[in-house]
């Protein structure tokens, strides 16, 4: 078990020794992709378990899916949050969407690697799509006030989680000022109340309900 397995594990001690090997193998497979095309950042990749795994995890301390949650992934670049977190709920879809299509073809690869039953990968552009889901999740593509539009329309009435279905957004920096030009209620969640890494002193999850009178 690498290192980064190691850090994920401490975090979440419940996984499966399945889910194990499946967070083992990410980084081989990632490094491997990176070596083509730029997948994530060269330096960042030193980082890999910290900065994109474990982040995309801190959706995990907010919101634990139950079994046949639908999830979007909006903007999900090499896939993440949603390829993280389709290993952490295998029972939960997951829809991991990008308009770049080398993007969606190294998630397509990942998937195909960890066998992943509960993920679809797919080169689209948010608007175009017509499904409903239980939450949307993003990291950060673009102000909150340009994502909300996109995605406003795709979220299912009916709740089956402990919380309503919404959005979650990982960001990082200061949120508040951004989120007021919304005029919608929302949740912040300050990922340094969850993981002691300093990476996560400025990362939060938001967390915007869905309204019926959107």
């Amino acid at each position: 078990m690498n290192s980064g397995t190691q850090l994920i594990q401490s975090y979440f001690p419940e996984l499966s020794e399945a889910q194990l090997a499946q967070f083992d193998q990410l980084q081989e497979i990632y490094d491997d992709w990176n070596s083509k095309i730029n997948v994530i950042s060269r330096k960042d990749m030193e980082h890999f378990y910290l900065h994109h795994v474990l982040h995309s995890l801190g959706i995990v301390k907010v919101m634990p899916f139950v079994p046949d949650t639908k999830i979007l992934d909006i903007g999900t670049g090499g896939g993440f949050p949603g390829i993280p977190l389709a290993i952490m709920f295998p029972e939960t879809h997951f829809h991991l969407v990008d308009s770049i299509g080398k993007k969606i073809t190294v998630v397509k690869d990942v998937v195909k690697q960890l066998k992943l039953t509960n993920v679809e990968a797919q080169q689209a552009r948010a608007e175009e799509l017509v499904r409903k889901y239980d939450f949307v999740i993003s990291r950060a593509v673009t102000r909150m006030s340009t994502f909300y539009p996109w995605v406003k329309n795709k979220i299912r009435k009916e709740d089956i989680n402990e919380y309503p279905n919404g959005i979650l957004y990982l960001k990082g920096g200061e949120v508040d000022e951004e989120m007021e030009e919304l005029d919608k209620s929302y949740v912040v969640y300050h990922l340094e109340d969850y993981f002691k890494e300093e990476f996560f002193e400025t990362k939060k999850v938001i967390y915007m309900p869905w309204e019926e009178k959107r």
